[in-house]
């Protein structure tokens, strides 16, 4: 009985066998379509000779010359503060604050000393 690795090497040994084996085949597929004959097109018509040729281009549209003036003196615009109020915003009914029952006092907690208190007969004697 094989093991899982021996198996799941044999399996991709074989996709990649098919896989090559498939990539030859449209290989030598295209290189069989680029060796047969081309289909004949057939010759199309070409452009009659006894066009007109351009002779340039033609004359620009001659500009009117009674163009009226344009104005000078503009419309009077409205003033900035002419426009209408805006409208009012709606009042929102206020929501009651909650309030909240007063702490219960804590007992302070005792300092812990932070010296040593000295002991006499494990300190060192006086110097004189």
């Amino acid at each position: 009985m094989a093991s899982s690795s021996g198996r799941s090497i044999v399996e991709t040994f074989l996709l990649v066998l098919t896989v090559s084996s498939m990539m030859m085949s449209s290989g030598l597929e295209a290189r069989r379509l680029l060796q047969t004959t081309q289909p004949s097109i057939p010759n199309m018509p070409g452009i009659p000779s006894n066009l007109p040729k351009p002779t340039g281009l033609p004359p620009l549209p001659s500009i009117p010359s009674n163009i009226p003036p344009l104005p000078t003196n503009l419309p009077n615009m409205p003033k900035p503060n002419a426009l209408p109020p805006f409208p009012s915003i709606p009042q929102f009914p206020t929501v009651p604050q909650a309030t909240l029952p007063p702490l219960p006092n804590i007992p302070s907690i005792p300092t812990i000393p932070t010296t040593m208190p000295s002991i006499p007969f494990l300190s060192p004697p006086p110097s004189n």
